[in-house]
Parts: C-alpha cells; sequence; structure tokens
C-alpha cells in the first residue's frame, strides 16, 4: 500500500504545478487531522489552522471589502466586495476617510450602468473553510476584476453542527438580502443582476439555490459552478478510476456526506444526487444558464459531467468547459492555461448574461 501511495503522490506532482500541490496537500493534511472517525469535527483547531485575512476598506489592488451581518437570528454574515471608486486611495487616511466610502456605497440608489452581483458560496465539503479564508478572498478579488461587479460571498452555517438544509437556507437568506438592497441594482429597469457561483460544496448550495430562485420567480442571470460537489450511492467510473489518485478519496468523501445529510440519509438523497432516483427533474422550470466547470482529474468529474446532461435533457442552456489536466482547486492559483481559460469563460458567461 505504500509503494502505491508513493506512485500515485509522484503521478500527482508531475501533473500538478508545485505551488498547486504544497496548497491541495497541506490542506488534505489538515483536513485529515480535524476529522473524527465518530462524525465529529474538531471546529477550534480547525478554526485556527484556517488561514484567513480580515475585509479591508482600504483598497488593496483596486478592491475593497467589508463584512456585513444580514441575518441576526443566525449569525450569518456575507463579505462584499466592490471595486474601489475612482479617487479612493488606499492609503492610512484615518477611520472616517475609511468607513465613509463604505457608507456612501451600502446608501446608493440604484446605479445606471448596469453591473454584475455574484453570490459567491465557498467550498471545503460544507466543513472547511469560511468567506474570510485566504484562497477564497483572493478568488472572490479576482472575480470583482473580471466582472467589474459587485461580490457577496456567505459565511453559511457548516456541517457537522449544521446540517442540511442549513447551508441552503443561509444561501436563500443571502439572495433574498441581495435583492432587497437597493445599492445591488442596476440598469434601466434597476433590477439586481445576481449570478449564483460557488466551488465544491458551494457549487451545490448555488444549484440548489437556484433551483428554489426558480421556483419562487426570483431571476437568477446565471449559475457558475466549479467542480460542483455532487455523489450517490452507486460510484461512477471516474470515482473508482481516480480514487486517491489526485488529492481526493471516496472515502473523505463519504465522511462529507455522512457529517452533511440528514442521520437516516444515503447519498441519493436529492441534496447529494439531485438528478438521482430520489431527485427531482427540472423540465418547465425556469431554471438560470449554468456555466459548468470541470476538472477532468477531480474523481467527481463524472457526476458534473451527468448533472450537465440532466439539464440538457430538461432544455436548460448549459455550457461545460472540461479542464482534462486539472484537479481540484486548479482555479485557486494563476499558474496553469486552465486557470486562465477558465477566468476568461466566466468573464464572457458574465457579459453575455448581464442583460
Amino acid at each position: 500500500m505504500a509503494g502505491s501511495d508513493e506512485v500515485n503522490r509522484n503521478e500527482c506532482k508531475t501533473v500538478v504545478p508545485l505551488h498547486t500541490w504544497v496548497l491541495i496537500s497541506n490542506f488534505k493534511l489538515s483536513y485529515n487531522i480535524l476529522r473524527r472517525a465518530d462524525g465529529t469535527f474538531e471546529r477550534d483547531l480547525g478554526e485556527y489552522l484556517d488561514r484567513r485575512v480580515p475585509a479591508n476598506a482600504r483598497p488593496l489592488e483596486g478592491v475593497s471589502s467589508f463584512d456585513h451581518v444580514i441575518d441576526q437570528s443566525v449569525g450569518l454574515e456575507v463579505r462584499i466586495y466592490r471595486a474601489a471608486a475612482e479617487g479612493e486611495a488606499a492609503g492610512d487616511e484615518g477611520a472616517a476617510a475609511v468607513t465613509l466610502p463604505i457608507l456612501e456605497f451600502l446608501t446608493n440608489a440604484p446605479a445606471a450602468e448596469p453591473f454584475p452581483v455574484i453570490i459567491f458560496f465557498h467550498g471545503g465539503s460544507f466543513v472547511h473553510s469560511s468567506a474570510s479564508s485566504t484562497i477564497y478572498d483572493s478568488l472572490c478579488r479576482r472575480f470583482v476584476k473580471l466582472s467589474k461587479g459587485v461580490v457577496v460571498s456567505v459565511n453559511y452555517r457548516r456541517a457537522p453542527e449544521h446540517r442540511y438544509p442549513c447551508a441552503y437556507d443561509d444561501g436563500w437568506t443571502a439572495l433574498k438580502w441581495v435583492m432587497s438592497q437597493p445599492f445591488m441594482r442596476s440598469g434601466e429597469d434597476a433590477q439586481a443582476r445576481v449570478f449564483l457561483s460557488g466551488d465544491s460544496s458551494g457549487g451545490n448550495i448555488a444549484h440548489h439555490v437556484a433551483v428554489r430562485a426558480a421556483d419562487e420567480g426570483v431571476k437568477i442571470c446565471g449559475n457558475i459552478l466549479l467542480n460542483a460537489m455532487f455523489g450517490g450511492t452507486e460510484r461512477t467510473e471516474s470515482e473508482r478510476r481516480l480514487d486517491g489518485k489526485y488529492f481526493v478519496t471516496l472515502q473523505d468523501r463519504d465522511w462529507y456526506w455522512k457529517a452533511y445529510l440528514p442521520e437516516d440519509a444515503d447519498r441519493d438523497h436529492p441534496a447529494c444526487n439531485p438528478f438521482g432516483p430520489n431527485g427531482r427533474r427540472l423540465r418547465g422550470l425556469p431554471f438560470a444558464k449554468s456555466l459548468i466547470i470541470v476538472s477532468g482529474l477531480d474523481l467527481t468529474c463524472d457526476r458534473q459531467l451527468a448533472y450537465a446532461d440532466a439539464l440538457r435533457e430538461d432544455g436548460h442552456d448549459v455550457k461545460v468547459v472540461q479542464c482534462e489536466n486539472a484537479t481540484v482547486g486548479f482555479y485557486l492559483l494563476p499558474n496553469t492555461v486552465h486557470y486562465h481559460e477558465v477566468m476568461e469563460e466566466i468573464s464572457d458567461f458574465l457579459n453575455a448574461n448581464l442583460y
């Protein structure tokens, strides 16, 4: 077994850029320490190990951010990112100078020029990370730069302390809050032009929030899913072939689903397998257009492709970008051709569906 593990590590390093390999390997090491065999989680240690950055009211490389609680009853917080206003300096001007642009932004009337609002759900298999994790703070800043819009990163409640449907409920609360804010609206029609996005478990959350939005008549301009986390009781070919080869094992995935799903549920629960035997089809529902990013070396890639096929079968507009030599998390560092390809695809998707 040790010899096989060594072969897998060597194979992984020949495909994955060194910085990405180090980043994801460190995550995997800490995740293995934090998960307990009884299904509980070392939350205090997890919070300590999670590399986080504070919000920055003063612009950093043209982007400023601030944290805002949108639901006091559950302590639900979002981090809002925006492009710095013209003339907004990055220097140390004092608290009043820093606070003023935030207050002005929060009280703005709808903007005349349309801009996208990306509601982003971080990954971490429903258990790890947060809106302030360094990797997701950096990704949201990139989204602001490529979209020229606003990003609202949701600090949803995590499992196993908060099981299904808490993360979905928090996503819905965030969507309703965004829709209710005048400063999120733009264009002649003064509407919020909302896109839902997320990676891993965040992609799963984005899907389920989008379905609820379609059910309740809330218009979503588009969904952007990066390596969305889906599952099922029957193993797929890619799960068997890639198990343990590129950072992720089926044993890992099974633990996370057990931590998130209702205690008596299996992996064919609709949260995990939305188009499976217990799921629902979406034909006839005004479901938003989808951009689905799939890593060819992610063991759940077959599930993501099957998800896209099911949406097409139900008559929905889907574009799949399949990155054959990419692993989980490749979009977190700008060190591959796939990264730049995907950022360009996201930019094009936002621009094409803004109106």
